[in-house]
C-alpha cells in the first residue's frame, strides 16, 4: 500500500523521525526508509534495542505508535494516490485477476481511503495487514497469507513492491516480484533484495504489466503441461 498505491512514505518517515527523536532515538530519515514494510511494533523494538538495549514495553509501544499515527494523519499524505497505480489496477482487473493487498501498515486512515481512491478494486477478505500476521516483512508470512487468502500457488501470483524488505518477503514466499522504485533508494538495493525486474515508476509499470502477465501465464501453462 505505502509507496505503491499511495505516495505516503515521506509522511511515514517524517512522523517516525519526529516521534522517535523526541525520546532520544537519533536515526536519520534515510534509515526509516530501510524499515519500510515492517510492522510498527517491529520497527519500535529494533530501535529500542539499538539505543536502549531493551524491548519497548507494551505501554511504550502503544503510546509511541498512537502518536506516530496521529502525526502521520496530521501530515496528510494518506490522501495522495500514487501516480499510475490506478492504471495498473485497471489493467489487472480487466484481465480477470485478483487484487490482494499485503501491507505492514496498521494505519486505519489508509484502509478507509482505499474505497475512496480505488473503488471496487479490493475486497476486505483479501487484505493482509499488520493485524493479520505474527511476523512482518521481510518474513514470508505476509505474502504466504496473501496466497492463502487468494487460494493461489506461488507461481500463480505476481507481487508489486517498492521496498527491499517487501521484496525479500515476497521472494521468500516464492513469488515473482516486480519492484517499482517510487522512493529515494537506489535501484541496486531493490535488485540486491531479489527483485525479478525493476521499473522506475508506476506509470512505466502500467505500460508493461499486460506483457508481464502474459509471460507469466505462458510459464504457468508450460509448467502444468510438464507436470501433466
Amino acid at each position: 500500500m505505502d509507496g505503491v498505491l499511495y505516495d505516503s512514505m515521506p509522511g511515514h518517515v517524517q512522523a517516525w523521525y519526529e516521534i522517535m527523536s523526541e525520546i532520544g532515538i537519533s536515526a536519520t530519515k534515510e534509515e526509516y526508509y530501510l524499515h519500510e514494510g515492517r510492522t510498527g511494533r517491529a520497527t519500535i523494538q529494533i530501535y529500542f534495542n539499538q539505543f536502549f538495549g531493551r524491548d519497548a514495553t507494551d505501554e511504550e509501544y502503544e503510546n509511541l505508535y498512537a502518536r506516530k499515527t496521529q502525526r502521520f494523519e496530521e501530515l496528510g499524505f494518506y490522501t495522495q494516490p500514487m501516480p499510475g497505480a490506478l492504471e495498473v489496477l485497471q489493467k489487472v482487473k480487466s484481465l480477470g485477476l485478483q487484487r490482494i493487498l499485503v501491507t505492514g501498515s496498521g494505519q486505519n486512515s489508509l484502509f478507509e481511503e482505499l474505497d475512496s481512491h480505488y473503488p471496487g478494486f479490493f475486497d476486505k477478505s483479501r487484505l493482509v495487514t499488520a493485524y493479520d500476521v505474527k511476523y512482518g516483512k521481510p518474513h514470508p508470512e505476509p505474502y504466504l497469507m496473501g496466497l492463502k487468502k487468494g487460494n493461489l500457488l506461488p507461481e500463480e501470483a505476481l507481487v508489486v513492491e517498492n521496498a527491499p524488505l517487501g521484496i525479500e518477503s515476497a521472494r521468500a514466499a516464492g513469488i515473482y516480484t516486480i519492484a517499482v522504485n517510487t522512493g529515494p533508494l537506489p535501484d541496486r538495493m531493490l535488485w540486491d533484495a531479489g527483485a525479478n525486474v525493476v521499473y522506475p515508476s508506476m506509470p512505466v509499470l502500467a505500460k508493461n504489466i499486460e506483457g508481464l502477465i502474459g509471460q507469466m501465464n505462458q510459464t504457468i501453462f508450460s509448467t502444468f503441461q510438464t507436470k501433466a
